[in-house]
């Protein structure tokens, strides 16, 4: 049985942490897939506009990270950080569906829902901190098992949501669900998450604010974060593609988004495991490689999908690539401020601001040139020389 349910997760505040970012993953899986549709298509975006705003969104996020990571290295404690982070997806969501404008839409990117995503960093400092003591299997095992909750999140919902959606005129009713789960969530950090005296965990050197951002954007650690935002600018990329590539030359309905997007999260749990094993036999290194090869391939055949089947088929080499490049990644960001579980985790978002903002060139300047499905092609290539530019670095360190 432990086998199946490591001891790890046991813990009572890693396990509460699982169940709060399956809550936060529940959101994300309930508007992400869509968001383009209801941005562009429905509230009258422009490709261009669309892809400055979700650069924006990014770059709010990361600084809020930073700062509310950093605060919470000081405090000790992440909680009352969540619970404020909460606050604001309610309140995102919500004002989305209540009030479907373009400004509104717009208002709800740029500060809202940038400041509720610093939320998935803070569960994972959460755990991290969690973590303290424990042996570096148990760390990658527990990691995984965290963004594996994520995942998890991704198997049903996007699905549900397009069938339940399938016939509406509109998917904005998404962004009302999306603010019921962020609600739940709240509950779970209020009422399941342990307290913890600030003292336990409190840095014994603080930073200043300006002090955190000079560490993060320092050359050491920002060379590691552009290989790392390269590969995973290629999610990003998918996100915005797959949904408008699905509904139009490939021929496909609304309701086929939902339903890939949760064919293939139900593969990222499966490989997020088999991922986190092989990368403790064969290095972190190693298997992103090869998780970024196998997701290369899976973009440049998206690239000429012109039949709903062809994306189905796809599936599998797209599950098995990102569960590789959405789990891998943590620790590895992680163990570059290693005594900071809080700014260490803020890299996560450092990362996403870094890759959305990179996905947000490509899809622009892709589009524009090659369409869709040229830029499909173009973001594998993207995630190739991100693996180049980390092995580069990685044989550095070595020698």
């Amino acid at each position: 049985m432990s086998r199946l349910f490591p001891d790890v997760f046991r813990n009572p505040a890693i396990r509460a942490s699982m169940i709060a970012i399956f809550t936060f993953g529940m959101a994300g899986a309930m508007t992400a897939p869509y968001r383009s549709i209801v941005g562009i298509r429905e509230l009258g975006l422009s490709d261009s506009l669309y892809s400055i705003l979700t650069f924006a969104s990014a770059a709010v996020n990361v600084v809020v990270s930073v700062l509310l990571g950093n605060l919470a290295d000081r405090l000790g404690e992440y909680r009352s950080a969540m619970i404020g982070a909460c606050l604001f997806g309610i309140v995102g969501y919500g004002m989305v569906y209540a009030f479907p404008r373009a400004a509104i839409f717009i208002i709800s990117g740029l500060l809202p829902l940038p400041i509720y995503g610093a939320l998935n960093s803070l569960l994972f400092a959460n755990a991290r901190a969690a973590m303290q003591g424990m042996s570096r299997s148990d760390v990658v095992t527990a990691n995984s098992g965290v963004r594996a909750m994520i995942s998890l999140s991704w198997v049903l919902i996007p699905g549900v949501t397009g069938l339940v959606l399938s016939g509406a005129s509109s998917m904005l009713p998404a962004y009302l669900f999306a603010s019921i789960s962020c609600l739940i969530c709240q509950g779970i950090i209020l009422f399941a998450l342990p307290k913890r005296a600030g003292t336990e965990m409190a840095a014994a050197h603080h930073l200043s604010y300006l002090g955190a951002l000079r560490q993060v954007v320092s050359p050491r650690i920002s060379a590691h974060i552009c290989g790392v935002a390269l590969i995973t600018s290629t999610l990003h990329l998918n996100d915005a593609l797959l949904p408008l590539i699905a509904t139009g030359a490939a021929h496909g309905r609304l309701s086929d988004v939902g339903i890939l997007v949760g064919i293939v999260a139900l593969l990222e749990v499966v490989f997020i495991i088999v991922w986190s094993r092989i990368a403790r036999k064969t290095g972190q290194m190693s298997a992103l490689a090869a998780g970024t090869i196998v997701y290369a391939v899976f973009l440049s055949l998206l690239g000429f999908a012109s039949q709903p089947w062809h994306l189905y088929a796809l599936t599998l080499l797209a599950g098995i690539g990102a569960a590789a490049i959405i789990s891998i990644p943590i620790t590895y960001l992680q163990d570059l401020i290693a005594d900071r579980p809080g700014l260490g985790s803020a890299l996560i978002s450092v990362n996403i601001f870094a890759s959305a903002g990179i996905g947000a060139l490509i899809f622009a300047a892709g589009t524009s040139v090659a369409g869709y499905s040229g830029t499909a092609i173009l973001s594998a290539v993207t995630g190739l020389s991100g693996i180049v530019i980390l092995g580069f670095l990685h044989r550095r360190n070595v020698h």
